[in-house]
């Protein structure tokens, strides 16, 4: 399998990066469309498209304006959001020099600032990078793989997860996260609503439910989609990262050894199922923190972790 040069990966991803910036809120317009069209009628009860454009167009701003606070708040609060999804605390120097050195010997070995390190108090083995901006650069591992990898593995999988730093793979994920986010929270909520709807008369609790169906269906259509985005970004950037981390490291054989041990061990609790697509490993069953868990695993982002060994063998 051959492999584009780093430069021109970065170029792809923040062109991808872009797209998604520009994709996602036609998306949620689309969606808001769509909700005004199904619910807009003349009086012989027929659709009014005329009427329908005219609402569309009032409830914009509105709409783009929620969508960019979601976006701005996302955007300077993400660290701190998947640190909550995900249980994750600083690990300071002193706590454990062994990963730091890994960490810092890996960054000058290719001229990197070195990220931030944290630590998730749990027995699986995973790890995963995170952050936006290059002061916001994290690499964080579990106890888990700390304490079962040896320095060679455990060395593997940090140059795996700085790679999707230097690949800029993970702007990439974080933009991508905060819109699907969207959409998964809106689907949330017309559900509940649709299961513990209003307690008013029979006809508001008719109106209210025939509301909450328009906008559960538009909402789910329009979540599939933001799946499919998501899906777009390729599994063929893990291959990237194994290979990037192979020449950094100079012993593929490490990182495959790092996979065998983490393949049978690797769920993380968290409270968000849209930050497991971080996680060095994340198969299906992983996917099930929410309602359209085990749907959102039939579009994971990760190859199958067998692949990805066999692909390593091959170095």
């Amino acid at each position: 399998m051959q492999f584009i040069g780093i430069q021109k990966q970065i170029r792809r991803n923040n062109q991808k990066s872009i797209l998604l910036l520009i994709a996602f809120p036609l998306l949620v317009l689309a969606a808001v469309f769509a909700v005004v069209y199904f619910l807009t009628y003349d009086e012989y009860g027929n659709p009014n498209p005329d009427l329908a454009i005219d609402l569309f167009v009032q409830a914009i701003p509105f709409v783009t304006a929620i969508v960019l606070v979601w976006f701005l708040i996302a955007y300077f609060a993400h660290n701190k959001m998947i640190s909550l999804a995900t249980g994750a605390k600083t690990l300071e120097r002193k706590e454990n020099m062994r990963v730091y050195n890994l960490v810092e010997n890996l960054c000058m070995s290719v001229g990197m600032r070195m990220p931030k390190v944290q630590i998730i108090e749990s027995d699986a083995l995973n790890a995963y990078a995170s952050g936006i901006k290059e002061k916001d650069y994290t690499v964080t591992l579990t106890r888990g793989i700390i304490d079962t990898l040896n320095d060679d593995e455990l060395e593997g999988v940090i140059a795996h997860e700085l790679m999707h730093i230097r690949n800029k793979d993970v702007r990439l994920l974080v933009v991508s996260i905060i819109f699907v986010g969207i959409f998964a929270f809106v689907v949330q909520i017309a559900f509940r609503g649709f299961l513990y709807g209003g307690m008013g008369s029979r006809r508001n609790n008719r109106d209210s439910g025939k509301l909450m169906i328009i906008i559960l269906i538009v909402a789910a259509v329009a979540y599939l989609f933001s799946l499919l985005f998501k899906f777009s970004l390729s599994r063929r950037r893990e291959y990237m990262a194994d290979s990037g981390a192979a020449e950094m490291t100079r012993k593929p054989w490490a990182l495959a050894s790092a996979l065998k041990k983490i393949a049978p061990n690797h769920h993380v609790k968290v409270k968000s199922e849209e930050v497991q697509q971080l996680f060095i490993e994340n198969t299906p069953k992983d996917t099930s923190a929410n309602f359209f868990g085990k749907l959102g695993g039939l579009f994971a982002t990760h190859p199958p972790i067998e692949k990805r060994i066999q692909f390593l063998e091959q170095f």
